[in-house]
């Protein structure tokens, strides 16, 4: 077997393989049990080949069995610029031995990763996915969970909004980022944008519960109570898509209840469904929604793997001098 950079006679093939595995995973458990899925059915929004992805693929016998796709993050990032990539796809042709290929795929991505100046890969798995030991035993690990929660008929609870919310500023993001410590887990911050450069770096990714929706109408608020204690944004969809919300605020009860229903009054009179991404440690914003309509569609292991050893550099200080 030989893995390769995958060219433009290949697109077909791999195509066919990501379309194939769609379908027996709907066939298999509706809805769609994997988020790679239910973000992008088909292959084709990142497709022909550019710079914004890497995709490599298996061949055995002249016939390609298997890909693996990532991308700089966020999507789109030029590759030769990319410290950190996300794995988007990875897929074995049916019938043939997975346990072959796939670490075989993961491997060279890592290696090629590596060589590219990449310092972490992440990758989103859901719970029980078949292809979890594979990325385990090549030194990928968890550090949070992703709850995926989803309403065909979200509804509000009430008019009564959070005060203080206003439209985000070009001066909050700094003040957003402060927010983002505070309601983080330190081992999670510390993985994903340990300095405020880094968290600008994933800001658009990470903010539109990871890939943003294509053909969207954007709405992007913060609850301002002398510091910043809520964000929301709303994309209401103009195609077939779920609209899309997404929040961040403090661990309150009151709060995020009347954030969630300032973010489904944002959608208006949409009568799409609507779904939000969360963290495990988002529990009473998942309550919020949770009574409004929404339930649990997936939750997902968030994953990922060092590939450069970081060592911390103390900053620069005033030393004393004497003599």
């Amino acid at each position: 077997m030989k893995i390769r950079t995958a060219g433009l006679l290949d697109l077909a093939r791999i195509e066919e393989l990501h379309r194939s595995s769609d379908t027996r995973l709907t066939e298999a458990e509706p809805p769609a049990a994997r988020l790679w899925t239910v973000l992008s059915s088909t292959l084709s929004a990142l497709l022909p080949l550019s710079q914004e992805t890497l995709i490599y693929v298996a061949e055995d016998g002249g016939k390609v069995v298997g890909f693996i796709q990532a991308s700089g993050q966020p999507l789109g990032l030029d590759l030769p610029r990319a410290t950190v990539l996300q794995v988007l796809n990875l897929e074995v042709a049916e019938g043939v031995d997975s346990a072959e290929v796939a670490p075989a795929l993961v491997e060279h991505l890592s290696n090629q990763a590596l060589e590219r100046g990449a310092r972490r890969v992440f990758v989103r798995l859901p719970e029980r996915d078949p292809l979890l030991p594979v990325f385990r035993l090549h030194g990928f690990r968890q550090f949070a969970t992703e709850v995926i929660v989803y309403a065909d008929k979200p509804v509000m609870r009430s008019d009564h909004f959070p005060e203080g919310a206003r439209p985000i500023r070009r001066g909050d993001h700094r003040l957003l980022y402060q927010l983002y410590r505070k309601v983080t887990p330190q081992g999670v911050s510390q993985l994903e944008a340990p300095t405020y450069r880094e968290w600008r770096a994933l800001h658009g990714e990470w903010t539109a519960g990871r890939l943003a929706a294509r053909g969207s109408e954007k709405q992007e608020l913060v609850v301002d109570q002398v510091e910043l204690v809520g964000w929301i944004k709303a994309e209401r969809s103009t195609g077939p898509r779920p609209n899309t919300v997404s929040f961040m605020t403090m661990p309150d009860s009151a709060l995020a209840g009347e954030l969630a229903d300032l973010g489904l009054s944002l959608l208006g009179d949409s009568d799409l469904p609507a779904w939000s991404s969360l963290r495990h440690y988002d529990s009473h914003m998942i309550d919020a929604l949770r009574g409004r309509g929404f339930s649990v569609l997936l939750t997902q292991l968030l994953l990922v793997k060092e590939l450069a050893v970081r060592v911390p550099v103390r900053e620069k200080g005033l030393v004393p001098s004497f003599g």
